[in-house]
């Protein structure tokens, strides 16, 4: 979730535009409103415009831009001479302002002049959650409903794990959550080596038993659940995120991570995709082939698509076709979409499917023979010989067979054993 989007809106891009499509923004207004081209009266809109191009094209002011709004760009030290463009667009403050405050252009540590940085809060973990959709859901586009479970502070002791002076700083530790020891190595070395103080197990303070918030028993946190709705897009991807900032795991004096939802695409019947396109096999019989077909395919968003193919227009076992424009749809551009392409398996009949005088008729229709039926047998060179069904896993094992033969006789001849030799067994006894 975006914070502040006034930049986006200026040059009129999307919170998720592509670095490419808001230079190509950019550029387009920047002729649009150049005060040489338009005018002194444009200078202003031109330095909107430029200042959002500034900080969206660059990624870690982008970054700070849409988690932390304007707060962020001016804590993010942004430098002298931006408050006229900031209070511009952003509206003015007062010296108790957010400007008077904070940043480059106050007292209160920004980057700018020499500053130090203020310091920021150490930012949580995120949810890692995956949604498994249909492709049908890719295409369509889809609202799923997420249960998920989530740490929230305490709401009785407000993140604090008791009541009172219940929480103390682990003397132990002092208040570090880890202790140094010193361990030899050997004559005359030592190493220091860190390790979780056992007592407070790395907090860095101690809860009073009898005065632990009964709500957390002194977690400081306590499991809600939360629903959230998915909004699953057209044309949306395998692997793509959906982030839902700040809906982590909360955690006192941490910044809230996000939930990002990972969509993960289930297998599909028919179609596969690649891209933006789709692709699907079909089976047709040899008849279809020659003599053309209407096949009806349901479409993913339940259209029915009727495949045609004249009469004469062969189609070869293995060939391609495509549809045009009957793809996924485009993620953020659905009325756009790829291509439907269809490959072809053609089934031929089985063996004597027809009689010998129904195969004669059937070759009258058919192209003319390629090769000769009367081969002459008389030539002593010419041998008449069958075709046999191919197996593939018994023909390599008649191979292995056959090699091992021919390896046992190529060692039968290299130790010397010949028909009538020494070592040679009869056959009978």
């Amino acid at each position: 979730m975006v914070v502040d989007t006034k930049l986006y809106e200026i040059l009129g891009v999307a919170p998720d535009a592509h670095v490419s499509e808001i230079k190509k923004q950019y550029k387009k207004l920047a002729r649009q409103f150049h005060p040489d081209k338009a005018g002194v009266e444009t200078e202003e809109k031109f330095k909107e415009i430029s200042f959002a191009h500034e900080i969206l094209t660059n990624p870690e002011k982008r970054e700070l831009y849409d988690r932390y709004g304007e707060k962020g760009l001016m804590e993010g030290g942004m430098g002298h001479g931006m408050e006229d463009i900031f209070s511009h667009i952003f509206g003015g403050h007062g010296a108790g302002g957010l400007f008077g405050g904070f940043g480059p252009f106050g007292m209160g540590g920004g980057m700018g002049m020499g500053g130090r940085r203020r310091h920021q809060k150490r930012r949580g973990e995120d949810t890692v959650h995956t949604l498994k959709v249909t492709l049908e859901d890719l295409h369509n586009g889809k609202t799923s409903k997420l249960k998920l479970t989530k740490k929230v502070i305490c709401d009785i002791c407000k993140g604090v794990g008791g009541k009172g002076n219940a929480v103390q700083k682990c003397y132990s530790c002092d208040g570090h959550g880890y202790k140094i020891s010193i361990q030899p190595l050997g004559p005359g070395m030592v190493q220091q080596v860190q390790r979780v103080c056992p007592d407070c197990q790395g907090d860095g303070e101690l809860i009073d038993a009898r005065k632990k918030c009964k709500e957390c028993n002194g977690k400081k946190v306590c499991e809600e659940k939360k629903i959230l709705e998915v909004q699953v897009d057209k044309g949306m991807k395998e692997g793509q995120k959906i982030t839902f900032r700040g809906e982590g795991d909360q955690q006192p004096g941490v910044e809230t991570g996000d939930v990002v939802i990972v969509l993960q695409q289930l297998p599909h019947d028919l179609f596969s995709r690649h891209g933006d396109d789709l692709t699907m096999n079909l089976k047709i019989g040899l008849t279809e082939a020659l003599c053309g077909f209407k096949i009806p395919i349901q479409h993913l968003d339940n259209r029915e698509l009727l495949i045609t193919s004249q009469p004469g227009k062969v189609i070869e076992p293995g060939c391609k076709r495509v549809i045009l424009n009957e793809g996924m749809p485009l993620h953020r551009n659905p009325f756009e979409k790829g291509h439907l392409y269809i490959e072809f398996d053609v089934i031929f009949p089985p063996n004597n499917y027809l009689i010998t005088e129904k195969l004669k008729e059937l070759e009258k229709v058919l192209p003319a023979r390629e090769t000769s039926m009367e081969p002459d047998l008389t030539d002593d060179d010419t041998y008449e010989v069958d075709l046999v069904n191919f197996d593939e896993t018994s023909y390599k094992k008649e191979s292995r067979s056959r090699d091992a033969y021919r390896e046992d006789e190529d060692e039968e001849m290299e130790g010397g054993h010949h028909a009538h030799g020494p070592g040679v067994q009869c056959a009978t006894q």
